[in-house]
C-alpha cells in the first residue's frame, strides 16, 4: 500500500509542476491553487508512504517519478526538446526508480 501512494504523491508532483508553469508566477488563479493544493496533498502522501519505506528510496521514487513525468509531460503538452541525449537521461531516471522499487520490493 505504501508503494501505490508513493506513486500517487509522485503523480501529484507531475500535476503541481505543470500547475505553477500555467499559474504565472502566481498571477492567475485556478493554476495557482490547484499547483498549492496537489503539492499538500503529494507532501501527505509521501510523508504517509514514509511510515513503512525507508526515506532515501521513497524521496528518491517521489522525485524521479515527478522529475520524469514532467520532463516527458513538457515533452508532449509544451514542446520541449526530445533530443536523443534528453530521452536517454529519462530512461536512465526511470531505471533507477524502478531499481529502487526492486531492491526495496
Amino acid at each position: 500500500m505504501a508503494w501505490a501512494i508513493l506513486v500517487g504523491a509522485g503523480l501529484l508532483e507531475i500535476v503541481w509542476a505543470i500547475a505553477l508553469k500555467h499559474a504565472d508566477g502566481f498571477t492567475r488563479f485556478w493554476p495557482s491553487v490547484i499547483g498549492l493544493v496537489a503539492a499538500a496533498v503529494s507532501f501527505v502522501m509521501l510523508s504517509s508512504a514514509l511510515r513503512s519505506l525507508p526515506v532515501g528510496t521513497a524521496y528518491a521514487v517521489w522525485v524521479g517519478i515527478g522529475a520524469l513525468g514532467v520532463a516527458l509531460a513538457g515533452i508532449v503538452a509544451l514542446g520541449e526538446s526530445a533530443s536523443p541525449l534528453r530521452l536517454g537521461f529519462l530512461v536512465l531516471i526511470l531505471v533507477g526508480v524502478i531499481g529502487l522499487k526492486i531492491v526495496e520490493g
